[in-house]
């Protein structure tokens, strides 16, 4: 887009929120703060309680609003209770992982709640559940208490018809391989590339988990047949969402550059969840 259309692009939708204020119908629409304003006006002209604007704007102060700032601004078929989930009405351009970032969840836990709604197929104007995130730290601790104390269960051994799958990238370089460290600890594959690279899926299946993970960056996981599960990390865009149904050599995400300054793709494989050596199975 050039500077001249987004300019033109700005100026429009800010006359489209100027018009949404004088004629008192901001409900259900993203508006920016202006000078003076105040989360209780907003309300009030959306005819919608202040606390419900709070819970739907989580992390804004009420008292320090910025000029500039956005804030959403829920319809009246929206609720916020304390306990959740929330009650939301999808938006033009809503994916799953753009309203759990919004409200500081995982778009994992928002499919877990909305066992009939098809992630790949948002309609406008459709209610969903969205689950809060548990947010103590003694609920954090728990739950990572209980992951460490899990023992997979045996898979067994591979299934024999699963070769000769593609590998997720089409210009590679093996920067490390599969296996322990001189610490003992199993590391994953990584794959080097060139910058701009996007990795593609070694084969037919569903994305499972398509956001961000904690020092791993965009991360997205793939279910296959017989129990099998791909990993692909230090993504830096990604192109598919959770829920979608993928074939193999389907882009998923483009790989990101590390703190190193290379592109890097961190590349894993599972079989029911333990990890196994992607040459194992890649031709």
């Amino acid at each position: 887009m050039s500077f001249a259309l987004l300019l033109a692009s700005c100026a429009s939708t800010s006359q489209q929120q100027n018009a949404a204020r004088s004629s008192g119908s901001i409900a259900g629409t993203w508006v920016t703060v202006q000078r003076g304003d105040t989360l209780g006006e907003m309300a009030k002209q959306a005819d919608v309680p202040l606390l419900r604007l709070q819970r739907f704007n989580p992390g804004v102060k009420s008292r320090g609003l910025a000029v500039g700032q956005r804030i959403l601004v829920p319809y009246g078929t929206e609720r916020a209770p304390s306990g959740g989930p929330y009650r939301y009405q999808i938006r033009s351009g809503d994916t799953f992982s753009k309203v759990a970032r919004h409200f500081g969840t995982t778009s994992n836990a928002i499919i877990a709640a909305n066992s009939q709604v098809n992630p790949s197929s948002l309609a406008i104007g459709q209610l969903v559940n969205v689950p809060l995130k548990q947010s103590t730290g003694k609920s954090r601790a728990v739950v990572a208490s209980s992951r460490k104390s899990v023992t997979l269960p045996n898979p067994g051994p591979l299934p024999k018809t699963n070769s000769n799958w593609s590998w997720p990238l089409e210009d590679y370089n093996i920067t490390r391989r599969f296996g322990k460290d001189s610490r003992g600890t199993l590391q994953p594959m990584l794959l080097s590339t060139s910058k701009g690279a996007t990795a593609k899926a070694i084969n037919d299946g569903e994305v499972r988990f398509a956001d961000s993970m904690r020092q791993l960056g965009q991360v997205v996981i793939v279910h296959h047949d017989d129990n099998l599960q791909s990993v692909y990390a230090n993504c830096k865009t990604l192109r598919v969402n959770s829920g979608a149904n993928v074939k193999r050599g389907t882009p998923l995400c483009d790989v990101d550059v590390n703190e190193r300054g290379q592109t890097e793709l961190l590349f894993d494989m599972r079989h029911g969840g333990k990890p196994v050596d992607p040459s194992r199975l890649l031709q």
